[in-house]
């Protein structure tokens, strides 16, 4: 089974530098902390529904979208 906070902060870090953002500006674009940002892409943070939905909006892609790939 995949593990979905691997993936997730994958997922994030790829579209993130799809964009040519850095965790800084993507941080700010979001209104998160850079450190926070740092612990999802690592993987290592189980983040709530709404941060979720944040991340997405922040990212310009449906949540739908986001997880089409995953499995």
């Amino acid at each position: 089974m995949t593990d979905i906070k691997k993936w997730f902060g994958n997922r994030v870090r790829e579209l993130r530098k799809k964009k040519n953002w850095s965790q800084e500006d993507f941080s700010f674009e979001i209104d998160m902390a850079r450190c926070y940002v740092a612990i999802i892409e690592a993987g290592k943070q189980n983040i709530a529904l709404t941060n979720v939905q944040k991340i997405c909006n922040g990212l310009n892609v449906s949540i739908s979208e986001f997880f089409k790939d995953f499995k």
